[in-house]
């Protein structure tokens, strides 16, 4: 259990920090950012670091990290998951547990816009830079595009994430962009959900950098899902969003949009390491045979 790593997990943080570069190192990196479905499946782990810690009706259900990195682990070892997001912390938490071996693995690059806040449109680069993602042997590093046309606040972020896809295409990593046209109601940054939307956000970001070869865009399910995946020829994974319910609907959902030729894989969070009965391994394993 990893109850039982985690006296080892602190001791070694506390008196040996270089380990975890010795476990980067040493870590066995995938042949492919596909998996042997042909997809590619990533267990997502980034919100604590803008203080989103909630979960379904569970207001703090990831604050407790030795559970979300027991949920982690648990996900991660199932059969066709091949990737996982988070941020430095997470991440070498799960490289000192030696959970990382044969995944993809991309570090989550911008995570400044907390939850909330008044500036959490200026959603400033504090996590993973391409330089470290590539000096850790990562695979690519991630961007949160959200973009307000009201708020002035939105051209830094994208002037940031176009540095970002520079740096890490510079590198032959890959870019994986997540963006969602936002706005304010009732002073809190809420994205809009629509076709239109969407295919405008996918529209910005496919279009950031000097070039797109790295690119691949992270898209919400939303409805008309076909019109959103024919905006662009990128490779598209689909983000799981809020944990739901009704998990067969969602499921339906994403089967649907999976089906469409630019989709690439899930890379899901909440929805599967928090799923409504607590079941990690049969929500993980039903998301897999959706590939």
């Amino acid at each position: 259990m990893i109850q039982d790593r985690l006296a080892t997990l602190v001791e070694t943080r506390a008196n040996r920090p270089a380990a975890i570069a010795e476990a980067a190192a040493l870590r066995l990196r995938p042949d492919s950012l596909l998996g042997e479905h042909g997809k590619l499946m990533v267990i997502a782990a980034d919100h604590p670091a803008r203080g989103a810690l909630s979960a379904g009706n569970r207001p703090m259900a990831m604050a407790d990290r030795l559970d979300l990195l027991d949920r982690l682990c648990t996900a991660l070892a199932r059969p066709g998951v091949n990737g996982v997001l988070g941020t430095p912390d997470i991440l070498e938490d799960l490289l000192l547990l030696g959970a990382l071996d044969g995944k993809v693995v991309i570090g989550s690059m911008n995570r400044g816009g907390l939850a909330g806040s008044a500036f959490e449109m200026d959603d400033r680069f504090t996590g993973y830079d391409a330089a470290r993602i590539q000096a850790m042997r990562f695979e690519g590093g991630k961007t949160l595009t959200r973009i307000d046309y009201a708020d002035p606040a939105s051209v830094d972020t994208l002037e940031a994430t176009a540095r970002a896809v520079n740096d890490l295409a510079r590198r032959d990593l890959l870019a994986m962009v997540e963006p969602f046209i936002s706005h304010r109601v009732d002073g809190l940054v809420r994205n809009i959900l629509t076709a239109d939307a969407t295919v405008k956000a996918a529209a910005i970001a496919a279009a950031l950098g000097s070039t797109s070869a790295y690119t691949w865009l992270k898209l919400p399910v939303v409805d008309d899902m076909e019109r959103v995946m024919a905006a662009t020829t990128l490779p598209v994974v689909i983000l799981g969003g809020e944990v739901d319910s009704d998990q067969e609907a969602v499921f339906a959902r994403w089967r649907k949009a999976l089906a469409c030729p630019t989709a690439r894989g899930l890379a899901v969070g909440r929805s599967l390491l928090y799923p409504p009965d607590d079941d990690v391994v049969s929500a993980v394993d039903a998301a897999v045979g959706l590939l």
